[in-house]
């Protein structure tokens, strides 16, 4: 590489050695392609607690009494193994078959309405905060109108009061009750009780609790401080729910979206495919209720600004595990779900699914552009069956693009097989899924630069660095993971001609309640903060431009020599250069940038991500531990010197005249 002397009169004077700069050329006179809107995204899956018990706001856990062990999260501390005669009250599950998804409520027998009390322990805790609002809903049958009221308190851990509120239960038969609490103090180990005014029998089913404060503050909506840092990425796409969790374990396991739509207490519960996925995180308690749906799913998208992109069963269940699959010749309602779903996203009042869609309270169609067609499936099974979605979805509605996957490993025979097929097909979106370590993402930032410019575009669908090991429970989200994924994300801009979108997976993680790590954003019951590799995700997404324009050292593309990786491009809207640097060099390094094509007006900032440690990360303590800091920056002309400081990731705006 061919260095530049920089002279400082300074260091001279001091007789020091002279500093060497690296030469940068930015040609802004031309784009060389269009960034995709959808260029960074988010990737959602319900793994780690990400809907139940972290997005979708729901505090109670198994609230109908649907889990396989049917009072799972509730416990009743005052009812003794002895005779019922010397119990205070009890809880016993009554199965319906008058309700097909809703099978289960509980019967409660009070002798004792002094006694008797049953307790529902939230997910990992309730968190509730001074001064807060909570809204509670239940569906009470009052047989005889024996139990004269229902007491519902928040507890803590030493059963002190942080909040009440009663119901009257005036009706013999099934009836929605309302009414609110409002918390005292701060508590993230919260607990929900409730006991009873009266003797007798009386049945309860979907007792909710929801902060009064959500997104939107749409009622059963969706956790604020979570939804907001997806907001603030900007992100181009929504990708849900998953993943894994589209597959199942087994077919009957798979997600079935018609499941999750319509009246949110007639949705069937079912189990979540994490539940016992890892011997280091079992979870048996992890269900999925489906209050997150498909509606709630587009609806979000639309409220962050994201295009949606639903993923959908192939007929093909994990390959992890059973790999069990549907044949061929039964493969029609599978294709079927598609067609429907986009009827549903899409269709007019007129339609079938479209009315479903209005009904719920969105007429306006939610503009579906994109469908995925499985997941992490490889092999000739999930290319004879990719085929036939490809052909109906294309024959009834061409102008939707079909995602396909090219495995979960981005190398080896699968891949391979994959990648030689579905070009054969004329795949227009092909999902590569990339979990390595550190060095891994640095030496493969050139990965796309001699990919077929004529063949399929890349969806790179999951990624993210390991700190020690593919699913070790022991990986940490820690500042080498982060720039060096940001150093391979300047060679996914550099290839935007073939790159059309990228996500980091997973999104959301429970401290208390993960199964896989690393994650972009942890919470707890009250507190949320972005991971470092949050952070880098933010500075590309909202600093991605319009245009990718050529940077390039002595001709070349910048993509690790020196330690260095680059990318730049134009914002016609902002009308801004925009050039993205990332020093994974252990020392500083200075770079000397000439920008052509375009007269700067003198003025930009500098926005810098950077920590001295390569294990360093934020956390709970220190949330902004790594956290950009932004500064002006005021070129003099159009060539400028700028320094990198070790292990870091800048971003340099400059604006043009």
């Amino acid at each position: 590489m061919k260095y530049k002397l920089k002279i400082i009169t300074a260091a001279l004077l001091l007789g020091a050695a002279n500093a060497l700069a690296i030469d940068l050329e930015v040609d802004a006179s031309k784009s060389l392609t269009k960034i995709q809107p959808t260029m960074y995204g988010i990737f959602f899956e319900d793994i780690n607690f990400a809907a139940d018990g972290g997005l979708y706001a729901e505090m109670v856990k198994n609230r109908s009494f649907e889990f396989e062990n049917r009072l799972m999260g509730w416990k009743q501390p005052n009812t003794s193994a002895h005779s019922f005669n010397e119990q205070s009250g009890i809880a016993d599950i009554i199965h319906t078959a008058d309700n097909k998804t809703n099978k289960n409520f509980a019967r409660f027998t009070i002798n004792d309405d002094q006694g008797y009390e049953i307790i529902n322990e939230g997910f990992r805790g309730m968190g509730v905060k001074k001064d807060a609002r909570y809204n509670l809903t239940l569906k009470a049958a009052n047989h005889d109108g024996a139990i004269k009221k229902i007491l519902v308190q928040l507890i803590d851990k030493d059963k002190k009061v942080l909040g009440e509120t009663s119901i009257t239960p005036n009706a013999n038969e099934w009836k929605s009750y309302s009414a609110q609490l409002s918390a005292k103090a701060t508590e993230a180990k919260a607990q929900l009780k409730i006991s009873f005014v009266g003797k007798g029998t009386i049945d309860l089913d979907m007792i909710s609790l929801f902060p009064e404060e959500t997104w939107k503050n749409r009622k059963g909506g969706l956790r604020k401080d979570l939804v907001q840092l997806l907001y603030d990425l900007k992100p181009g796409f929504l990708r849900f729910p998953g993943g894994c969790i589209v597959e199942g374990r087994t077919l009957a396991e798979r997600y079935q979206w018609k499941k999750t739509v319509g009246n949110v207490e007639d949705r069937e519960s079912m189990i979540n495919r994490w539940n016992k996925e890892f011997a280091h995180k079992p979870a048996p308690d992890y269900f999925q209720s489906f209050g997150l749906g498909f509606y709630e799913y587009f609806q979000l998208s639309e409220d962050i600004g994201a295009s949606p992109l639903p993923i959908l069963s192939c007929g093909i269940a994990c390959q992890f595990n059973t790999g069990e699959l549907v044949p061929l010749a039964e493969l029609d309602p599978y294709v079927q779900d598609a067609l429907d779903l986009i009827e549903f996203a899409n269709g007019d009042l007129t339609t079938p699914w479209g009315k479903v869609r209005a009904d719920m309270g969105h007429p306006k169609p939610f503009n579906l552009k994109m469908i995925g067609v499985g997941n992490e499936q490889w092999g000739y099974q999930y290319i004879e069956r990719f085929k036939v979605f490809q052909a109906a979805i294309k024959a009834k509605y061409p102008e939707i693009q079909i995602v396909s996957g090219a495995g979960p490993f981005p190398e080896g025979p699968h891949f391979d097989y994959a990648q030689a097929e579905l070009k054969k097909l004329k795949a227009e979106l092909v999902d590569e899924h990339y979990y390595k370590d550190s060095k891994w993402f640095r030496e493969n930032a050139g990965r796309y630069d001699k990919y077929d410019r004529n063949g399929p575009k890349i969806f790179a669908g999951e990624y993210a660095a390991q700190s020690v090991a593919t699913v070790s429970p022991d990986n940490k989200n820690n500042w080498e993971t982060a720039f060096s994924e940001a150093a391979f994300m300047t060679g996914l801009e550099r290839n935007a001609d073939v790159v059309y979108l990228t996500s980091y997976a997973p999104l959301l993680a429970h401290v208390d309640a993960w199964q896989w790590t690393p994650d972009l954003i942890w919470f707890n019951n009250l507190e949320s903060y972005g991971t470092t590799n949050y952070y880098v995700q933010k500075l590309f997404s909202n600093n991605k431009g319009t245009d990718l324009i050529s940077l390039t050292s002595q001709g070349v593309p910048v993509t690790g020599q020196n330690n260095l990786f680059a990318s730049a491009t134009k914002d016609s809207t902002t009308k801004e250069i925009i050039v993205k640097l990332v020093n994974t060099d252990k020392n500083a390094q200075t770079v000397a940038i000439n920008v052509n094509g375009e007269k700067l007006n003198g003025s930009g900032k500098l926005i810098i991500l950077t920590s001295a440690g390569l294990d360093d990360l934020n956390s709970f303590e220190k949330p902004k531990n790594i956290y950009p800091v932004e500064k002006k920056f005021s070129p003099k002309g159009n060539k400028m010197d700028l320094d990198l400081g070790p292990y870091s990731v800048t971003i340099l705006k400059l604006k043009v005249k």
